[in-house]
């Protein structure tokens, strides 16, 4: 049975799905737009830091007043209202909440978050993505400890991503990539949140109009969300990372299929089955037509001429040999298609993509010199961006988890580009990323 015929059966029944988001922000914001359209689910608590910036949000996605104004939780539940405080922690132990939407956006605080939930028997629809490319395994492990279910969040890409690789091996066929696109020239990687709105194509108006964060736009820009996004996916998927870092090949939709091949038959891949994205701009910085900036794809194989005989006869864009096919989705709707998760978590006992394994990590890697007493500011700020990395490789080499590159102060200088600390004296453990913190395995 379709998902929207189980919310119309549970609406009916009087029993929403009963709905706790933490984090108001644009991501939330979006979400919460759909809910009062979507049914069988009751949005019953609203938790952020600022509950009247969330309360500005909600009048801006067209919440009426009175939606808003349930004294307590319980009172809440008993009206069909949503309650708005900045207590998370009330909102994740109350014993009616089945879904707990996190959405912050801060990678410390999102685990804190999640493993609170867990704990109390709720499932949780991780937006926080980039708290998932630094331990999702653990929290995977964790969810599954407590009988509930972990997942990614519908509408942001790496859970589009992983849709489409289901897709493609639930059909049979073997995925040689799958990724989504960019808007990406290799001088983003410096851009400061100063810089950012230019480099996207907004100006400050409409950033201001959308209540838009410089900070999280940029963190997209510069590189860190398509390496963390991509790293979900592996951990996701199990596909492979290149071995040292995205390598964003510009091209058009209907070039997706000759550039994601393996390099011995002319695309880009080191080898088949792994992540990558695709830049909309030529290395000059002229737009590409047709792009997939905004989308997400996978590409297949057809391994006997049979199938690749079905591709041409019903006219699939495939590559210049005809074996390689590219599905994909031009477009993705963030937070206004976060509840299909919700609903799948708490109606099939599903995840819309989840980590089966530590195969991927995003290190922090200086967006210029950095000397000792500087304070990093994570992803998306003026010190640092986040770079793709195998999961072994980042071990090896002591990089900085971006998600552990938040108010840290360094203890020595770190130059430009560099992602790993200088040589060790012997008193110096060799997992001290940059000089000052241990890593957290999470495998």
């Amino acid at each position: 049975m379709s998902l929207h015929r189980q919310l119309q059966q549970r609406a009916a029944k009087g029993r929403p799905i009963r709905v706790g988001l933490i984090g108001a922000g644009k991501f939330g914001s979006m979400y919460l737009a759909q809910v009062p359209r979507t049914p069988g689910v009751h949005l019953a608590a609203i938790a952020d830091l600022s509950p009247d910036n969330a309360r500005a949000n909600l009048q801006r996605v067209g919440w009426a007043a009175e939606r808003l104004n349930a004294t307590s939780l319980d009172d809440a539940l008993k009206s069909g209202t949503t309650h708005l405080s900045d207590d998370w922690q009330a909102l994740v132990r109350h014993p009616a909440i089945d879904v707990v939407v996190e959405c912050t956006g801060h990678p410390i605080a999102a685990v804190d978050h999640c493993l609170e939930a867990f704990a109390h028997g709720k499932h949780v629809v991780n937006v926080t993505v980039e708290a998932d490319a630094f331990c999702g395994p653990l929290l995977a492990r964790r969810a599954a400890d407590a009988g509930v279910v972990y997942s990614l969040a519908f509408g942001d890409q790496p859970a589009l991503i992983c849709d489409l690789v289901d897709w493609a091996r639930t059909c049979g066929f073997p995925v040689v990539a799958a990724g989504r696109g960019h808007k990406w020239l290799p001088h983003f990687c410096t851009s400061t949140p100063e810089t950012v709105w230019g480099y996207y194509g907004l100006t400050p108006e409409q950033a201001t109009r959308g209540g838009l964060n410089p900070k999280m736009f940029n963190s997209f820009l510069d590189g860190s969300k398509p390496s963390i996004e991509s790293t979900a996916v592996a951990n996701a998927t199990g596909l492979a990372v290149p071995s040292d870092g995205l390598l964003y090949p510009p091209g058009s939709i209907d070039q997706i299929p000759n550039l994601t091949r393996p390099r011995s038959e002319g695309g880009v891949l080191e080898r088949k089955g792994m992540v990558e994205v695709i830049s909309s701009l030529r290395p000059d910085g002229t737009p590409i037509d047709y792009d997939i900036r905004m989308g997400v794809w996978v590409t297949v194989e057809a391994e006997t001429d049979y199938i690749k005989h079905c591709f041409e006869e019903y006219n699939a864009q495939t590559d210049d040999s005809g074996r390689y096919f590219t599905l994909y989705k031009r477009w993705h709707l963030i937070g206004l298609e976060v509840g299909l998760s919700v609903a799948s978590v708490a109606l099939r006992g599903e995840p819309t993509g989840v980590a089966t394994g530590w195969h991927a990590d995003v290190v922090a890697t200086a967006k210029r010199d950095l000397k000792p007493g500087e304070l990093l500011d994570g992803e998306g700020g003026y010190t640092v961006w986040g770079k793709l990395q195998p999961a072994a490789k980042s071990v090896a080499m002591g990089g900085l988890p971006l998600g552990l590159a938040h108010d840290v102060k360094l203890i020595r200088p770190v130059a430009q580009g560099q992602s790993s600390p200088g040589p060790t004296s012997p008193s110096t453990p060799a997992r001290t990323p940059i000089g000052f913190a241990s890593r957290w395995n999470p495998c």
